[in-house]
């Protein structure tokens, strides 16, 4: 099943997160990532606008979306990203995954 990672990104060090997103894509497209949006202008329809960035990344299954999360390539990569900024970062599967409810 296809998953997403959604991540909206409040960045304070453009410099720092640059090095980030030059080594971003060779370490992501190894576990058979997909970018689907980058977004510097989103449009918050409601809550809290307080991020500079959204992002929408899709893999295959859940299992290749952690494994790339959780690599030691990626990590040393995202040491920059938590430098530059704040992120709030979420996976969400596809597919409807509610059950439906009885009255």
């Amino acid at each position: 099943m296809t998953v997403y990672l959604v991540a909206r990104l409040r960045i304070h060090d453009r410099t720092q997160y640059a090095e980030y997103e030059a080594g971003f894509a060779e370490v992501f497209h190894e576990f058979g990532g997909t970018i689907l949006a980058v977004d510097d202008d989103s449009v918050v329809l409601e809550g809290d606008d307080r991020t500079d960035r959204s992002v929408i990344l899709s893999f295959p299954t859940e299992a290749q979306a952690l494994a790339w999360y959780r690599s030691d390539r990626y990590q040393t990569l995202a040491k920059h990203r938590h430098a530059a900024s704040d992120a709030e970062v979420t996976l969400v599967r596809g597919g409807l995954n509610v059950e439906p409810r009885t009255p």
